[in-house]
């Protein structure tokens, strides 16, 4: 199964994935576990519908961005309108220019001449030279306004033509944005469809094909580096049979307060049943013992115990809970993952009393009326493997309460040799 079907699994179970409230009792207390539920997936018929709207609007977005592509073109060419208006403008106001030039030039003249008119001249001579000097500076003052007035025009025509460019590459932008955008929905809703119709193929192979849920109680929501503490995970069999083999799979995360992940080896997980023989360690593969010969209604518990190393950064905790059917791949308890906040404090430091961690996931749809069996028949085997039990792998990452990653889980078949 390569990363975009684990994937698209995780998504569809998302759908799929029985219900799981947090009971409120302590640490092992013997709660009532909650009634399960499924959510209606979208039929064959609908994905289609959303498949081909999704299409729809990924080629309309398609068809935009070549008209943004194409207005940017025609706005940066030389033969558009306000850069042929720019152009014209400009050259009416060179051209305003050189007239003021001349007309400077005429100016200092008829006043050279006027200074230069000697003590012996004619008042005539002296009258004609004041007239054309008066006439010059008359011309000079309105060749600087014409002049003035065709800069300007110049600028504005050019801002116009700048500003218009401006406007097409940002409208591109936005078109192209809309190709990535619309790109992704027509693919999410593809995959969708070719899973659904993989499924109908196959129903037996649907996930949350069985309705198993695990609770975590107990857990404190708050924890100081350097310290432990002891929680339970409750795995019921809301279905109307027995299961024979189930994988209790426990999943410890944390950041710090800069969002980085703290380090798995300061994290500490252990599990302890009656017959375990004491406290073990998690698995590689992060399950606690197994779950074996679960009555239809029944529940069966393993003890958690997590100890935080010393050095272990102040920041955000989550545990993560989940059930695997220990020999089918499609059956169990589907991911979503149900996760479990709790706040890790600096060492040294006394927990506050805010009680207990309840978890961070929401429902799916509504309630079911089927009341879940609170007497455990179901054995807890200490140790053992299957020759193909299914394994949890992490398949992507989510953004959490505190900005740091998540998990998405899927499972996996493995053959030993």
């Amino acid at each position: 199964m390569n990363i975009r079907r684990a994937l698209a699994t995780a998504v569809a179970a998302a759908v799929t994935a029985p219900v799981v409230m947090l009971s409120a009792g302590s640490a092992f207390a013997d709660a009532q576990p909650p009634s399960q539920t499924q959510q209606k997936k979208p039929t064959v018929a609908e994905l289609e519908k959303a498949a081909a709207a999704a299409k729809k609007a990924y080629e309309e977005a398609l068809a935009a961005e070549e008209s943004a592509k194409q207005a940017v073109a025609a706005a940066t060419s030389d033969s558009s309108p306000l850069h042929v208006k720019a152009k014209a403008a400009d050259k009416e106001a060179g051209a305003a220019t050189a007239a003021k030039a001349v007309a400077d030039k005429a100016l200092s003249d008829a006043q050279f001449i006027l200074d230069k008119l000697p003590a012996d001249a004619t008042a005539a001579d002296r009258a004609a030279a004041q007239k054309a000097l008066a006439e010059a500076k008359k011309d000079a003052e309105a060749a600087a306004a014409v002049e003035k007035t065709a800069v300007e025009k110049s600028k504005a025509a050019a801002e116009e033509a700048k500003d218009a460019e401006v406007a097409a590459f940002k409208a591109l932008h936005t078109a192209s944005e809309a190709v990535r955008t619309t790109r992704a929905s027509k693919e999410s809703a593809d995959q969708a469809l070719a899973d659904a119709k993989k499924a109908a193929e196959n129903p037996s192979c649907e996930p949350g094909s069985l309705l198993v849920s695990s609770v975590l109680t107990g857990l404190p929501s708050q924890l100081a580096a350097g310290t432990s503490a002891e929680f339970s995970l409750r795995i019921t069999n809301g279905t109307d049979k027995a299961i024979a083999r189930l994988r209790p799979f426990t999943y410890v995360w944390a950041a710090d307060k800069g969002n980085h992940k703290v380090a798995p080896g300061l994290l500490h997980l252990q599990w302890s049943t009656a017959k375990s023989g004491g406290w073990k360690d998690v698995d590689s593969l992060h399950r606690a013992g197994v779950v074996e010969n679960l009555a239809a209604g029944a529940h069966a518990d393993v003890k958690l115990r997590l100890k935080l190393d010393a050095k272990t950064p102040a920041g955000q905790g989550f545990a993560f809970v989940a059930a695997l059917n220990g020999e089918k791949p499609c059956d169990g308890s589907q991911p979503p993952l149900d996760k479990y906040p709790f706040e890790i404090l600096a060492a040294g430091t006394k927990p506050g009393t805010q009680g207990k961690s309840t978890p961070d996931s929401k429902p799916q749809g509504g309630t079911s009326t089927t009341p879940v069996n609170t007497t455990s028949s179901g054995q807890l085997a200490a140790t053992g493997s299957s020759s193909a039990t299914p394994q949890l792998a992490l398949a992507g990452g989510a953004a959490l309460v505190v900005g740091a990653g998540a998990v998405a889980a899927v499972r996996r078949r493995r053959t030993d040799g």
